[in-house]
């Protein structure tokens, strides 16, 4: 007997829409911390350090997000390294992350006056607490609306973890489609999910972005 669409369905598209959100973040805690060292390195006064975050982020931009999956995946055992799926994904979204929130954050450093960093040298201010207490606060203001709006694509992109066998949202939604034999449904319920999830990060990004040039 086939399976009617209704709401036990929709509460397990649910269950893996929570797995969704639990990646989302963890790819962009862990790639939001390697991208500030992405974007320190990039306007670095160090040349040879500059040349290997460019090279770096041009990689990862450079190419499909799902190939940068398959090789964590696949590659590590290779390698000797033993990983599960969460670990690969992990790995591989964040790395991912890092890249795209280096240039974004690389960008917003660059945009802040060069009066700003002048003065606070000019007042004995070390390089360390030049960065943290005067240039990044800043520039992440500057670059938040860019940083929210790559968290939405971010959300979106952990749908290619469904083709490494992860149970989020997209996967749940083959499982059930599968299962019903209703993919119409099926599939309308998980873009629903995805809308739900994504749309409230993307007006707070217009909505900070008009406040940044209401302000300027």
């Amino acid at each position: 007997m086939i399976r009617q669409f209704g709401w036990n369905e929709f509460l397990f598209l649910l269950e893996g829409a929570r797995w969704t959100v639990v990646l989302s973040l963890l790819a962009f805690a862990v790639g939001g911390a390697l991208g500030l060292a992405v974007a320190l390195g990039r306007t670095s006064k160090r040349k040879p350090l500059r040349i290997v975050m460019a090279t770096y982020i041009q990689i990862f931009q450079g190419t499909p997000l799902l190939i940068q999956l398959f090789f964590v995946y696949f590659g590590l055992p290779l390698l000797g390294f033993k990983v599960d799926v969460w670990v690969a994904l992990t790995i591989g979204l964040s790395l991912h992350t890092s890249a795209f929130l280096g240039e974004i954050w690389r960008g917003s450093i660059q945009a802040v006056p060069d009066g700003q960093s002048e003065a606070a040298r000019a007042l004995g201010i070390g390089f360390r607490h030049r960065m943290v207490d005067v240039v990044l606060p800043q520039a992440l203001r500057i670059g938040l609306p860019a940083t929210i709006s790559f968290l939405v694509n971010l959300i979106k992109g952990t749908a290619l973890a469904a083709l490494l066998g992860l149970t989020e949202l997209t996967r749940s939604g083959q499982l059930m489609s599968n299962i019903t034999f209703q993919p119409l449904q099926v599939y309308g319920a998980v873009a629903l999910i995805y809308f739900f999830l994504c749309v409230p990060l993307t007006y707070c990004s217009a909505r900070i972005e008009r406040r940044l040039n209401a302000a300027r």
